[in-house]
């Protein structure tokens, strides 16, 4: 387990989350070759210089495409959607209005709005909605043809290289209705049970409501991790006699609540300890207990690796 995250790292917002340097470079290589067959199709109908104007856009759903294939704002309608609907506004209103930098704000705004009631945000599309007004000349004697080449079929050539490149590796199938399938059928090879805890699908539906914005993760993408967490919970059964002196363990809190204590001594009889709090919450203090009530607080037993407390591996694990 990690040590509490810094106020200041949860402000500006960095992800903390681990991902394997193998899935970092997978993403990097899936985006070179989703933007290079971009570039060879939209080359074909403009110039080199509007080229890499208009491929900015796809530049951008290439992160999502490849780095978070399994977003909702990644997934197919969103990506095809979400570029084609921005272009037919965005040519409309380069048209419609002679002042560009009025007509790409008011592209971009009506973009964004569209995307949102057509269930097709895709942030790129702001992007191509720009890229239709102040794309020069040559883009606006495209006219509509602009929604079709290039935009279109660049939209539906990174799709399908996003589809048949995530394809190769299992946990990275493409689009995300396919890796939901896969762990359906896990769970029913394993005889499973159903989602931990009772939770319904209108209890996720009623909560998603409430938050009143849109979240980038599905709802079957929350309850496969609620059914991981709960899991792993169900299967920590510390027993009193798992409780050794010297060892340190942890209660599997989250933020200020999350603590580690260390046992530092113990009774002649072994049922009343001593411990100290050595990292989180009460760090620096120390109390006495029965191991009873030590183990039901404690969720596991941790180490401490360089700056990080990690949890001990038991058997079977």
């Amino acid at each position: 387990m990690r040590k509490p995250i810094p106020t200041w790292i949860k402000l500006i917002g960095i992800d903390v989350s681990h991902v394997s340097h193998k899935e970092r470079l997978l993403s990097a290589l899936g985006a070179f070759l989703g933007i290079g067959g971009i570039l060879l199709v939209t080359t074909h109908y403009v110039d080199s210089g509007h080229a890499a104007l208009l491929v900015a856009s796809m530049g951008a759903s290439a992160v999502l495409l490849f780095a978070v294939p399994h977003g909702a704002l990644s997934q197919p309608w969103p990506v095809v959607g979400g570029h084609v609907v921005s272009a037919v506004i965005g040519v409309s209103i380069a048209s419609l209005v002679s002042n560009e930098v009025l007509a790409a704000a008011l592209a971009v705004g009506v973009a964004v709005g569209a995307m949102h009631y057509l269930r097709c945000i895709h942030p790129p599309g702001g992007a191509t909605a720009a890229s239709a007004v102040i794309g020069g000349a040559e883009v606006h004697e495209l006219g509509y043809q602009f929604v079709l080449t290039p935009v279109l079929l660049n939209a539906m050539l990174i799709l399908l290289i996003a589809i048949l490149f995530n394809y190769v590796f299992e946990w990275r199938r493409y689009p995300a209705y396919l890796q939901q399938l896969r762990r359906k059928g896990k769970e029913e090879s394993k005889q499973t049970r159903p989602h931990a805890g009772g939770i319904s699908h209108e209890d996720f539906v009623f909560a998603l409501s409430e938050v009143d914005s849109f979240i980038d993760i599905s709802e079957d993408d929350l309850l496969y991790i609620y059914d991981l967490a709960t899991g792993a919970a169900e299967r920590r059964h510390m027993r009193a006699e798992e409780v050794k002196l010297g060892h340190y363990y942890s209660n599997g809190k989250f933020s200020d609540e999350w603590s580690v204590r260390q046992v530092v001594d113990q009774s002649d009889r072994e049922d009343t300890i001593i411990f100290k709090v050595v990292a989180g919450q009460g760090r620096r203090s120390s109390g006495v207990t029965s191991k009873e009530e030590f183990a039901s607080w404690a969720m596991y037993e941790v180490y401490l690796d360089e700056e990080n407390w990690r949890r001990v591996s038991t058997q079977g694990e």
